[in-house]
């Protein structure tokens, strides 16, 4: 068996689980962001009365954090009141960040849970060996009332990623790479495991990157072997026990995907579809293309190695007149750490808005959203009409230091050249 049907099986309570199957799995944590008041009301309309384990479960105020409008305020305070009567271990507030970030801060994500949010990006968190997947708020009231759900058993895709990424070449390019070969439709449904030389030597950050896109290709779960970091990581941190589960020898893949990291450059996502991928040098082969915005932030780009990648392209240099760059730290463990190293004072300096940790303008509710016109080059995760705002602006997708440079310069531009200045 693969490492996901192993992780399905033991909490099924089933010897083995094949592809196809639907299993009810227990499920290790469940977590609902503020998106999904739904998932009280549907909690007791079905009869709930209190959660099954007032430790396995927490709300996370992210998405519109702080409130930037009445109801999402009133929505806060009927999850407040919801946790409080709950008497939630966990809860984090307008204060924390994204929930993504903020669970494995908090040692809730470890390697062979099952976790579940209400959030399609909880795939980010294969990048620690656990079974991440999202679900509605119906599903979501089903878990919190008998910690268990039910789940089709996924087929499981391989992504190679091998060889060593060239400087100037970060995660978020080379899961752009992988998303404009296989494409918005891809992996519906699927698991993709990603393999190979270049992830086993990739940073926890940097996995968590690659897993979070996984479901702009369809996928319903990602995974990643645990490597030294992460265990590392995880045992600093994890609440529990936990077991690692590797997959067999013999498995075999339904499909297997290829890739050369050295062959890579930086990339963009171009409006309006994530898939929608070109090597930057092609897009700007035809003209510049001049920028409003830029964007560093959300569960994709704003850890303290995209801060710090920015920083040290804008340290000691200015954003011109009349274009913005907005800053959005994951949360507020990467905001204290980036302030005591000095580059949150560098991106300030700079001219970047620094804004409270959250999804911010990720998702078009508030801290940066755009006008009809406006063109945006972000390190966020999607780029179709509407989603930072107007559906008549335009979004390009890129790494944090691709924003940095472009802003810099006022149009898209190869952070390359920058990093060559820093040698």
């Amino acid at each position: 068996m693969h490492a996901i049907e192993k992780i399905l099986a033991k909490n099924s309570g089933c010897e083995r689980v094949t592809a196809g199957e639907i299993v009810t799995a227990k499920v290790d944590f469940a977590e609902i962001n503020d998106l999904y008041l739904q998932t009280v009301y549907s909690f007791y309309e079905m009869g709930g009365e209190k959660v099954w384990d007032s430790t396995r479960c927490a709300f996370v105020f992210d998405h519109y954090a702080p409130a930037p409008d009445i109801k999402s305020a009133a929505n806060h305070k009927e999850m407040r009141e919801f946790a409080q009567k709950n008497n939630l271990k966990y809860h984090f507030d307008t204060h924390c960040g994204v929930c993504h970030q903020v669970m494995p801060e908090a040692g809730v994500i470890y390697p062979g849970m099952i976790v579940v949010a209400t959030d399609s990006h909880t795939t980010t968190h294969g990048a620690f060996g656990a079974m991440g997947t999202g679900c509605g708020a119906t599903d979501m009231a089903t878990i919190l009332m008998t910690g268990e759900l039910w789940f089709r058993v996924p087929e499981i895709i391989e992504v190679r990623l091998e060889g060593e990424a060239k400087p100037g070449v970060y995660p978020k390019d080379v899961i752009l790479e992988v998303l404009g070969r296989i494409k918005a439709d891809g992996a519906v449904y699927k698991a993709i495991d990603f393999t190979g030389s270049y992830v086993e030597n990739l940073n926890v950050a940097g996995r968590m990157v690659v897993c979070n896109m996984a479901v702009e290709m369809g996928a319903k779960t990602a995974y990643m072997q645990p490597n030294e970091d992460v265990l590392q990581y995880v045992k600093e941190r994890a609440e529990r026990p936990f077991e690692v589960q590797t997959t067999d020898p013999d498995f075999k893949y339904e499909e297997s995907f290829v890739f050369d990291v050295s062959a890579i450059e930086p990339n963009l996502s171009c409006p309006h579809s994530v898939d929608n991928v070109y090597p930057l040098s092609e897009v700007v082969k035809d003209g510049d293309v001049i920028l409003n915005q830029g964007y560093i932030g959300s569960c994709t780009g704003g850890r303290e190695e995209d801060l710090e990648a920015a920083a040290r392209i804008l340290k000691g240099k200015h954003i011109p007149p009349y274009t913005r760059l907005v800053v959005v730290p994951a949360s507020s463990e990467v905001m204290l750490s980036c302030m005591e190293k000095g580059i949150i004072q560098d991106l300030m300096s700079a001219g970047a808005t620094i804004t409270s940790p959250g999804c911010g303008a990720c998702l078009g509710a508030h801290e940066g959203i755009l006008s009809p016109g406006e063109v945006c080059i972000s390190s966020t995760n999607r780029n179709f009409p509407g989603r930072m705002g107007s559906n008549q602006a335009k979004i390009y997708l890129a790494s944090p230091a691709t924003v940095a440079a472009s802003i810099l310069n006022g149009k898209i531009t190869d952070p390359r050249q920058y990093l060559d200045e820093l040698k």
